[in-house]
């Protein structure tokens, strides 16, 4: 059985978010950015943030784990923020650090919301720049 869904915000740098798309494209996940995407596209020095919003479990597909959908408020190339899904277990999420306080959190949920999404960015890019998962 999995932990609860936490209700908070996590920030991560881009090196820990590369390894979160590695480790859910490891597992299969379905929501994810392909991890060279991201190379290619995220601020190098930015922080970028998860909002767990709802437990997956896959019943037709027993052998995956348990994930946790989380929103992610992305830092793109542009300075631009950006939003899109990732899969993430529920221990590595749990790993990472509790560093913000409430009032971030809640500046972070609002900019979420007001953001666009991924495939909306990679649209006003061009075609050639849409990922593939």
């Amino acid at each position: 059985m999995a932990p609860p869904l936490p209700r908070t915000v996590r920030a991560v740098d881009t090196a820990q978010l590369l390894d979160l798309a590695q480790e859910a494209a490891m597992h299969g996940f379905s929501q994810r950015l392909p991890v060279d995407w991201l190379q290619k596209h995220l601020a190098a020095e930015a922080t970028h943030y998860l909002i767990p919003t709802l437990v997956q479990y896959l019943r037709h597909r027993p052998e995956m784990p348990v994930q946790w959908r989380c929103q992610q408020l992305l830092t793109v190339s542009t300075g631009e923020q950006i939003w899109g899904l990732l899969d993430v277990l529920p221990d590595t999420f749990d790993k990472i650090p509790e560093t913000l306080d409430a009032a971030s959190k809640k500046d972070i949920a609002s900019r979420i919301g007001q953001a666009v999404t991924q495939r909306e960015w990679s649209e006003r890019l061009g075609s050639e720049e849409m990922p593939q998962t």
